[in-house]
């Protein structure tokens, strides 16, 4: 039980902003292809934000669980992705690139919203992190920040993730979000060249991250990076919240 309850801890407060992380992205996909002509994800039912339209059993619900519940592992994730017709789009490489764009997109501006959420609820009760790193097992003083005091480490939660998902997909692999993009800012030889890896292209993934200890690929570009934009991010918003009140 001693080594259960910091899991159930992790899952009760990562679980619900990876889920609206994962579930956004998807539906900004969704949405530019529709304003660029293809309505498929539309027509499918698609373009919501029922999170049960976009679930994949295995990478948005057992992968996360078994990421967030063994010390040390690596945040992986995924909902199942829009349906894109190329052929509906007007102009297929631009709205391809914008498209493929659209999702780490989402998650930078949820990323920058969650900040501000943090700011304000900080700028209200300066100690309500402070409370959740001294004892996670007090019982919170009273009930705005029983309230308030979830929603603040959701919320960083939230920037954490956010980020790091933004980052992670615009690694210049496909299928992921970052490959996509570059395909189509290319010239037509290395762009048919790099589509070529798509088939490949999670065990390429895949080989990173298991050797990524020895390679550093996936650390810097969502280790290194991701820390030094979430914290510039919190900072910025800190700010901003600060000066707001002053």
């Amino acid at each position: 039980m001693d080594t259960l309850a910091p899991i159930i801890h992790k899952i009760s407060y990562m679980g619900l902003p990876l889920l609206f992380a994962m579930v956004f992205h998807e539906y900004a996909h969704g949405w530019v292809a529709d304003k660029c002509g293809d309505p498929t994800a539309k027509l499918q039912g698609r373009l919501t934000f029922n999170p049960v339209a976009h679930i994949d059993p295995l990478g948005t619900i057992i992968l996360p669980l078994l990421c967030l519940a063994l010390p040390g592992s690596f945040l992986l994730g995924w909902a199942k992705p829009v349906p894109i017709d190329l052929r509906n789009m007007r102009q297929p490489r631009r709205d391809m690139a914008l498209v493929a764009a659209a999702g780490p997109g989402m998650n930078l501006l949820l990323a920058t919203l969650s900040a501000l959420v943090v700011a304000g609820l900080l700028a209200f009760d300066p100690t309500l992190l402070q409370q959740q790193a001294a004892d996670r097992e007090a019982e919170p003083s009273s009930p705005a920040t029983m309230i308030l005091l979830p929603i603040s480490v959701m919320a960083l939660y939230s920037v954490l993730i956010n980020v790091f998902l933004a980052l992670f997909n615009l690694i210049p692999i496909p299928p992921l979000d970052g490959g996509r993009i570059l395909t189509c800012l290319l010239p037509p030889q290395p762009a048919l060249a790099l589509a070529k890896l798509e088939p490949y292209g999670m065990m390429i993934l895949m080989g990173l991250i298991v050797f990524d200890k020895e390679l550093r690929v996936i650390h810097t570009i969502t280790g290194t990076f991701a820390n030094a934009l979430s914290g510039t991010l919190l900072s910025t918003a800190l700010g901003f919240g600060t000066g707001a009140m002053q």
